[in-house]
């Protein structure tokens, strides 16, 4: 099936610019930093919360979990309702929502509040996210407007969950852990109070139809097997029979899922959006981008805790390389390349840098040096990644009807809960097993527990190196949009034409 003339998104007013674009980015930015910055701002905070709510050992995964679950579940729903309610008012609708649960969280006396406040933030961010994405997506449309817009975008939302750690490192230090939730209290107020008047929903409406309750259920389903598959996978092993279970469950829901879009009429999600070459590249290359990134901001934060002895707060500050390197990636180089240089080229060699920065982790000791070693890996680790994220987010909405953005919005950030799920889950198995086999050949003594730690986390960083290696090899091989000025005069020459 021959997918429609890739071009520019046709958003409507793009002859006449909204003055007040670039304040209605400050404001779509920082919702995206508040739900990237979510991810792991509690992990930090975990030990304090559990120690005041006393939660058990075996349910505290379940205030990461939960937020995960309803989260990665609930996305490609969240991506329909934002085109079929209106952008600006699933945007309005999450970042409120994400507030009040936040402020929820905050206030919990038992375990039970807060992980249904945790859930609650999974379910309003999984409506916040690609609304905001694709009120980017139809605000900028003049390329080299776009392409820094998107840089200051992908920016954050690639560095958030590096900036969670810092984040979290600081109020838990200074106030408690409370305050890692009351926190998104602040920036959804600032949010609300700004994007009200200044960001604006233009673009086609989709006629009223009746929602894919069918597409809706077996997808949510299968999303949410997926997730805690992976989550089961990390705590309770790969061939445990649950784990397993979920797998299978995923594969089935998933693949009726396929079947049912294919006869809707009003899909879910037409799966023209994940099938045509370019985005169904894109996606896929960030899955694999973001399994690297959770795997390396796990490792680091036992390397720099437990290994090093680093506090909360300065493990937090240990991240700020990436973080850094993540700025200039994207602000810097993906966003002055993008609008004369084909996507390709800015993505493929991105992934590369990113993986010579892995390379040189690789080399982590118990002893290394951090501005010797894991400084400049982190920073060229960023920088990388920054590049590759710019164009990507640009491209998951690129060539999509105006009023499907919302959905296509939501793929990219399925792609990427996919890959931290599926990072945690694999590199900590592998950097497990592999500490685990260097304790059984190395006779004991003084630090030979950390000795195997360490090694264990450069093995594994080591697969994260042929992974991003493969993530560049598929942008380089699926990717073939040329620079935008070329696909301009395309759009000028060649009529979209339908599916």
């Amino acid at each position: 099936m021959a997918e429609e003339h890739i071009t520019a998104p046709r958003e409507s007013g793009a002859a006449t610019p909204d003055a007040r674009r670039w304040q209605a980015l400050v404001y779509i930015a920082l919702a995206q930093l508040m739900v990237s910055v979510d991810s792991t701002i509690v992990n930090i905070a975990l030990p304090s919360a559990q120690r005041a709510l006393d939660i058990s050992d075996s349910n505290r995964q379940w205030v990461i979990t939960a937020y995960m679950l309803a989260f990665g579940g609930l996305l490609l729903l969240g991506g329909r309702i934002s085109d079929t309610i209106g952008r600006k008012r699933a945007f309005l609708i999450g970042v409120i929502g994400f507030g009040v649960a936040s402020a929820i969280g905050g206030l919990a006396v038992n375990s039970g509040m807060l992980l249904t406040a945790r859930a609650l933030q999974g379910a309003f961010g999984a409506l916040l996210a690609p609304a905001g994405l694709s009120l980017l997506a139809v605000t900028f449309a003049e390329p080299k407007e776009r392409a820094k817009a998107f840089g200051v975008f992908s920016a954050i939302a690639g560095s958030g969950s590096a900036v969670g750690l810092i984040l979290g490192g600081v109020l838990t230090e200074y106030l408690n852990w409370r305050w890692s939730l009351f926190v998104n209290i602040a920036f959804a107020v600032v949010v609300v109070a700004g994007a009200v008047s200044v960001v604006r929903d233009e673009g086609s409406r989709p006629p009223r139809e009746k929602l894919d309750i069918a597409g809706t259920l077996l997808s949510v389903a299968g999303i949410v097997a997926l997730v805690y598959g992976f989550t089961l996978a990390d705590s309770e092993g790969w061939t445990a029979t649950p784990t397993l279970a979920l797998f299978v469950a995923c594969v089935v829901l998933l693949t009726l899922f396929v079947v049912v879009e294919k006869r809707s009429s009003a899909p879910l999600l037409p799966l023209r959006i994940v099938t045509e070459r370019n985005r169904a590249g894109v996606f896929a290359s960030q899955a694999l981008a973001v399994i690297t990134m959770f795997g390396l901001l796990l490792f680091l934060t036992y390397y720099f805790q437990e290994i090093r002895g680093y506090g909360a707060l300065a493990s937090g500050v240990a991240f700020l390389p990436m973080v850094a390197g993540m700025l200039i990636g994207a602000g810097q180089i993906a966003s002055r390349m993008m609008p004369k240089t084909a996507p390709r080229w800015i993505m493929g060699p991105g992934f590369l840098v990113a993986a010579l920065g892995m390379l040189i982790l690789t080399q982590l000791d118990v002893d290394s040096s951090y501005p010797l070693l894991v400084l400049p890996g982190q920073l060229l680790f960023g920088i990388g990644l920054g590049m590759a994220f710019t164009p990507a987010m640009s491209l998951a909405t690129h060539g999509v009807e105006d009023h499907e953005t919302g959905v296509a919005s939501a793929m990219i950030n399925a792609s990427q809960q996919l890959g931290g799920s599926i990072g945690t889950a694999l590199l900590n198995t592998i950097a497990a097993s592999t500490a685990a086999a260097y304790l059984a050949s190395h006779s004991g003594g003084s630090g030979i527990a950390n000795q195997a730690a360490v090694h264990g986390y450069a093995v594994a960083v080591w697969w994260t190196v042929g992974i991003l290696l493969l993530a560049g090899a598929l942008i380089m091989l699926t990717n073939n949009l040329p620079k935008p000025r070329q696909d301009e005069k395309a759009a000028e020459d060649i009529a979209p034409v339908a599916v």
